[in-house]
């Protein structure tokens, strides 16, 4: 793949990853009645929602910041045990596929990004031999 397409593919993906996280972090912030149904459903504690919410708002902008690479590395993996997370509390409610299913999605979506954006730091800083 040439750098321009990683780049721009990179971008495209964080950017919508990044606009998914706000959107569920500002109905977290804000205690919207569908995250508090589905939490009741799951069995968690509705004081969550804000706490998440913040933490997904800090994730957004760790994401889109370049110069914290350890940082950017620990949101993917908190991203992902969120929705790993999702994905067991689903089968463990005995919710429906499309339910159960959805989570998984995120996550492989997650992964592409992640994947891109490993591509994207290697052509933005080339290991010199």
């Amino acid at each position: 793949m040439k750098p321009k397409t990683i780049k721009t593919t990179y971008w495209v993906l964080v950017i919508l990853l990044c606009l998914f996280t706000t959107f569920d972090a500002i109905g977290g912030i804000t205690k919207q009645q569908a995250g508090i149904d589905v939490l009741q459903h799951l069995g968690y504690p509705i004081y969550l929602m804000p706490l998440f919410g913040v933490l997904k708002l800090l994730g957004v902008v760790a994401l889109l910041q370049p110069k914290y690479v350890l940082i950017k590395e620990w949101v993917f993996a908190g991203l992902a045990f969120t929705f790993i997370g999702a994905f067991v509390s689903r089968i463990c409610s005995h919710d429906t596929v499309s339910d159960t299913i959805v989570p998984l999605v995120f996550l492989v979506y997650l992964f592409v990004t992640y994947w891109f954006w490993n591509k994207y730091e290697a052509v933005r800083n080339p290991v010199i031999n």
